[in-house]
């Protein structure tokens, strides 16, 4: 789970305007980070099955943001993908 100062600050960081938290940027930074400490969280409970679903379903949600903004607006897509060092 993230921590709601770590959670303001990926907020803050990746938001358009003041208030913003429901951008694609904003959204993909925040499951980028739950990502992240899933990964983490199975390298000791590989047999943690129910949560790997959660994963792959947050994995596949990242991913049609990901190419929503890509199609919509190139330069934010490159933007959040450089700051958030995805690979393709």
């Amino acid at each position: 789970m993230l921590h709601a100062d770590k959670k303001t600050a990926i907020i803050q960081q990746f938001q358009q305007k003041e208030g913003d938290t429901g951008s694609p940027e904003v959204q993909v930074a925040l499951l980028t980070e739950r990502i992240t400490y899933l990964t983490e969280h199975f390298r000791t409970h590989a047999k943690d099955h129910h949560s790997r679903r959660g994963l792959l379903k947050m994995v596949s949600s990242r991913r049609r943001l990901l190419d929503y903004l890509k199609k919509t607006n190139l330069d934010r897509y490159r933007k959040v993908v450089a700051a958030l060092n995805l690979r393709k």
